[in-house]
């Protein structure tokens, strides 16, 4: 029955006959079974959709039917995920039919969640079991997950009846490329879809995956079709040549096509704040007021999803709850994050999909596809930091096409006031922030490269052209590749003292009468291949790219007392003199010495507040939108004054105590420093401020690029700082900019060290500036045990992650002298391109240079109110609410004091 046959039928709630078929070539690609299963299903959703299919359905399935590679970018809920599978299942049944299946893999799905391949592996029996009951003949189309959870007993299972369509990690995926009885199952696979792609793409996951599809590419009886699935994404080019990689090195990326339907779902979207006046509404009343708002919220909606940007804060957020209203329990409550145990999760996303609970919160757990058709409300709390993000989480409410994503957002912080109005207003407009993929990362070619090697001696150039044709390492040298075989062979002086063993030999072809000759390969020709008996072992319980953490010891120098323990990735914010909080004390970090970090009581003031490593960076490309948003700003505060800026802001999606706050902050900080005390996209604007009760100066550098670039800026600012004045530089960091701090004895021209900078001698200033620090020690860990350099697992011992670290500083000194060392390399160019946007710094700087952005400097009594988050991160103890709050007030105070003498 075709698509005209199926619209026949009466049981439809609308008129066929005043309703156009769009995709009706769409639908009479199916056949007839699955067709008429589609129909059953969905046929309920057809005016919304207008056809069969939603937008991105009815375009991805033609192109997978047809295998096109293909990268498909839609909203969570809008069936892209469905597209996919549904185009593959048409294919497996048909063929099924036909001429039977083979005992092995036809279609890999790969996504970043072990949750996630559940989810879908779950959603996989609705389409296959309704479509087996549409046909005369029982289908046999199996279907499988495979993880690192998956036990022993199902593994071999697999091999006597291989599944067709086969659920996976990209660490599995890895895995299985180098299991000599699963490889073969490999071969016939057609068709790859990975989910959630732009989660992968930004990080070293991804750019293990992309070798890993070039490796199936090589054994693959024919080229897969790739499939990604993305939410909302930009560049979509970018990631969809990082899906496809080349066909040949150097070459041009395999021909792909875009599905764009990243906007056809409705938003309502709004922000809102407790109260007009963040700095004198006790912190008490504000807390209250957006409880309130939160339970109305809830009560006014079947299920709403809660996003915090921390752990402990979606922790609060529920017990909060919990203890304020009568209404919340453990039976229609709960809380879901990664330190919780994952029977915990799976609980509470079981009675998500069934719509048993009210409110969930959560920090990042649930922001990708496991579906949940019952959230019709999304509350975040807080910045979420990217329009990416943001689009993410509230796309989990309204999880179906044709129903409205509905979103709140809620700022508790002046200056996530301002940042989120910019956000909200950009999503509406369709403005996403783009991924950044790592390039050349030697850690993952490292161990991609061994896995090749181990399988089967090679040509060195067929490796080296697998890494090549991955998107990651479209522009791989080939002083790299040296460097990276100089680290596998182990061709440096020392290395086997140090326990560091060559892990691949690399050599020509012996003639014939040679001890090393391998006659499928022509005499003379550069082969590579596996060292050691335990190679295939060492690789499979060494390789992924997921860094273990741990915990520190926090004890005092002068009586080696224990005092508490820090998070280790807040150690990368910590420099030598930096005073932090711990159990109510304050302390002045010294040094650490593998899993214990040492220091001194001190009644100094923090330096860097305690919440600091869990916070996720503000975006750069909406860092910029928020400068060119305060420029606007301030044009049309200076024309016609406040009540026009208000009218202004009622045109974005805030609540009137949003406007308002917003309106009188920027009035207060032009009234009393003047317009170009606020930066814009053509204006960076230094404040400089002589702290004489601490014998400080103080200079706030108002960039609003986000945290990474203000970390990799501020490095090199304070690195020269230190250089011209000769003293202790301290520097505190936030989203909205950094603060320099010196004593007020020294005096440097910051404003002229920014401007002077050569975006060309970034690189190497930062790369000086991280000699000796605990950042370059603590990635240096990460990279050695990426490079399988240090071994977390050796004959049946495994390696804690404190363990690694004093490995890893053992062998740091040593690898830090050697000439271009891999791992050491790629460890310099994670932290400053990744970890400190160089690219970013380096755009800037490179404007200013240009003369498109000024440097401006202005000196205050007391700090701006642009500047009061700024300067709270040097003035007070800011883990203490209280604290805070009498700071800002004490600042606002001075400001409103000049501005009446004026």
């Amino acid at each position: 029955m075709d698509a005209r046959g199926l619209l026949a039928r009466e049981e439809f709630d609308f008129d066929p006959e005043t309703v156009a078929i769009e995709d009706e070539a769409t639908l009479d690609l199916l056949e007839p079974a699955v067709r008429e299963w589609w129909v059953e299903q969905f046929g309920a959703f057809v005016p919304e959709n207008g056809g069969f299919f939603t937008p991105p359905q009815r375009e991805a399935i033609p192109l997978i039917h047809g295998h096109d590679n293909a990268l498909i970018a839609s909203p969570t809920g809008s069936g892209k995920t469905l597209a996919s599978f549904t185009a593959i299942l048409n294919e497996l049944f048909r063929r099924e039919q036909e001429t039977g299946l083979e005992n092995s893999v036809y279609c890999l799905y790969v996504s970043p969640l072990k949750s996630l391949a559940n989810d879908i592996h779950r959603n996989l029996e609705l389409p296959l079991s309704g479509i087996r009951e549409k046909m005369d003949d029982v289908s046999e189309i199996r279907h499988a997950i495979r993880h690192g959870d998956t036990d022993k007993t199902a593994r071999q299972k697999m091999l006597q009846e291989t599944p067709h369509i086969l659920n996976t990690t990209p660490e599995t995926l890895a895995i299985l490329l180098n299991s000599p009885k699963f490889r073969d199952k490999l071969r016939s696979v057609e068709y790859v879809i990975v989910d959630e792609i732009h989660s992968l793409a930004d990080g070293k996951r991804g750019t293990h995956l992309s070798v890993s599809l070039e490796r199936l590419e090589n054994i693959a009886d024919s080229s897969p079709t790739r499939i990604g699935c993305s939410a909302t994404v930009e560049p979509l080019s970018d990631i969809a040549e990082f899906l496809v990689g080349r066909a040949e090195p150097g070459g041009e990326s395999r021909p792909y096509e875009l599905v764009d339907t990243r906007f056809v779902r409705e938003f309502d979207l709004e922000l809102r704040c407790p109260t007009d006046d963040l700095v004198h509404t006790p912190r008490a009343v504000v807390q209250d007021r957006f409880y309130d708002q939160l339970h109305d919220l809830i009560q006014d909606h079947t299920n709403t999803l809660v996003f915090t940007n921390t752990r402990s804060g979606a922790e609060r957020v529920l017990q909060n709850l919990r203890e304020t209203f009568a209404e919340y329990d453990e039976e229609n409550s709960g809380c879901h994050h990664g330190s919780l145990s994952k029977e915990s999760r799976q609980r509470i996303e079981e009675r998500l999909k069934n719509g048993e609970v009210d409110v969930v919160t959560t920090s990042t757990s649930l922001e990708l596809g496991i579906d949940m058709p019952h959230v019709d409300l999304v509350v975040q709390v807080g910045s979420p930091k990217s329009v990416a993000s943001l689009l993410q989480r509230v796309g989990r409410a309204g999880h179906r096409l044709g129903q409205t994503v509905t979103g709140r957002v809620v700022a508790l912080d002046r200056d996530e006031l301002v940042e989120c109005a910019v956000m909200l207003k950009k999503a509406e407009e369709g403005f996403v922030d783009r991924v950044f993929v790592p390039e050349n990362a030697q850690d993952v070619a490292a161990q991609q490269v061994y896995g090749m090697a181990i399988n089967e001696v090679r040509p060195a150039d067929d490796v080296k052209a697998t890494l090549r044709r991955a998107y990651p390492y479209r522009n791989y040298s080939d002083s790299e590749w040296d460097s990276l075989l100089r680290y596998l062979t182990a061709d440096y002086d020392g290395m086997e003292d140090r326990n560091v063993y060559a892990k691949v030999w690399h050599d020509e072809n012996d003639p014939s009468d040679g001890e090393y000759h391998y006659p499928d390969f022509p005499v003379g020709e550069p082969l590579m291949g596996k060292r050691g008996r335990l190679a295939r072992v060492i690789y499979m319980t060494n390789i992924g790219t997921i860094p273990d953490s741990f915990t520190c010891d926090v004890l005092t120098r002068a009586d080696n007392e224990w005092v508490g323990d820090l998070d280790e990735s807040y150690l990368d914010t910590l420099e030598k003199g930096d005073v932090f909080v711990l159990g109510g004390q304050h302390f002045e970090y010294k040094y650490r010495r593998g899993s214990k970090v040492y220091a001194d009581r001190t009644s100094a003031r923090p330096t860097v507040p305690s919440w600091f490593s869990e916070r996720l960076p503000l975006s750069y490309d909406l860092g910029r939108e928020i400068a060119a948003f305060q420029g606007e700003l301030l044009s049309r505060l200076t024309d016609r004054g406040k009540p026009a800026v208000r009218v202004w802001l009622r045109e974005f999606p805030l609540d009137e105590n949003s406007v308002r706050a917003i309106a009188r902050m920027f009035d207060e900080q032009v009234r009393y420093a003047g317009e170009e005390s606020v930066s814009t996209d053509d204006r960076l604007t230094v404040e400089i401020e002589m702290d004489r009760e601490e014998y400080e100066r103080h200079y706030y550098v108002h960039s609003n690029y986000g945290r990474r670039f203000n970390d990799g800026l501020s490095r090199v600012v304070a690195y020269r700082c230190a250089q011209a004045a000769n003293t202790n530089v301290g520097v505190a960091v936030a989203d909205n900019g950094f603060t320099v701090s010196m004593p007020l004895n020294r005096k440097v021209d910051v404003p002229g060290i920014i401007a002077d900078i050569d975006p060309d001698d970034v690189r190497g200033d930062l790369r000086d500036a991280l000699s000796g620090t605990d950042l370059l020690q603590r990635y240096f860990r990460i990279n050695a045990t990426r490079s399988l350099m240090i071994l977390k697992r050796y004959k049946g011992y495994e390696k804690s992650a404190s363990e690694q670290q004093v490995s890893s500083e053992m062998l740091l000194g040593f690898a830090d002298e050697l000439d271009e060392f891999a791992v050491m390399e790629e460890t310099y160019r994670e932290i400053v391109e990744d970890k400190l946007a160089l690219e970013a710094v380096e755009e800037i700087l490179g404007e200013v240079r240009a003369g498109d952005i000024d440097v401006v400097q202005h000196r205050v009594k007391s700090p701006t109110p642009r500047a009061f988050g700024l300067a709270t991160l040097m003035a007070s103890d800011v883990v203490l609410a209280e604290d805070e709050s009498a700071v800002l007030q004490e600042f606002h105070e001075r400001v409103m004091e000049s501005i009446s003498e004026e």
